[in-house]
């Protein structure tokens, strides 16, 4: 039996995918850029210590937050690494299963995050929040889970479940 053929997108389908994309693969490098104007750490590592700060007793396996971040687990492996040279994070083995390593958030990481807080709100206000109606924002919320928690679903094997309030670029740090 043939498939039905899958109809073309709408013109106002069509206008709101290549936003999306344009967003999608712009966004966080503009992000980037402006952190790295104004703050000592990427937007990689902004999110990793918002992340640990978020985490119970402050550490997640290093794996857990290649899959948050969208990284390559080889890749959130090099950046830990990096971040531990740099004393923000320290890495210790999981007691139960020694092939498995943990990211720790350290006092230098989380006052590290701190102090870049809010040049981050201030790029992610700007670019972002501060172009929107509080009507779109709402919108734009909706929206974007929408979409997310069906990424979620079709990927829930590949890595660990966010919660609602999971880390944003903009996240304030966590104050555990």
């Amino acid at each position: 039996m043939a498939k039905a053929p899958i109809p073309p997108l709408n013109p106002s389908e069509e206008s709101a995918w290549r936003a999306l994309t344009y967003v999608a693969n712009h966004l966080v490098k503009t992000l980037g850029e402006d952190l790295a104007s104004g703050a000592p750490i990427s937007v990689s590592e902004y999110v990793v210590l918002v992340h640990l700060s978020e985490a119970e007793d402050q550490q997640l396996r290093i794996g857990d937050l290649a899959s948050i971040s969208a990284l390559s687990p080889s890749r959130m492996s090099r950046l830990v690494d990096e971040m531990a040279v740099k004393g923000r994070v320290t890495k210790s083995r999981v007691a139960d299963d020694g092939r498995c390593t943990l990211a720790n958030l350290t006092p230098l990481g989380l006052s590290t995050l701190r102090a870049t807080y809010p040049t981050q709100l201030r790029n992610v206000r700007r670019r972002v929040f501060d172009l929107l109606t509080s009507e779109e924002v709402r919108a734009l919320d909706t929206a974007l889970w929408k979409i997310r928690d069906g990424l979620e679903s079709s990927n829930r094997a590949a890595g660990p479940e966010l919660s609602r309030l999971s880390s944003t670029p903009g996240a304030a740090p966590d104050s555990k």
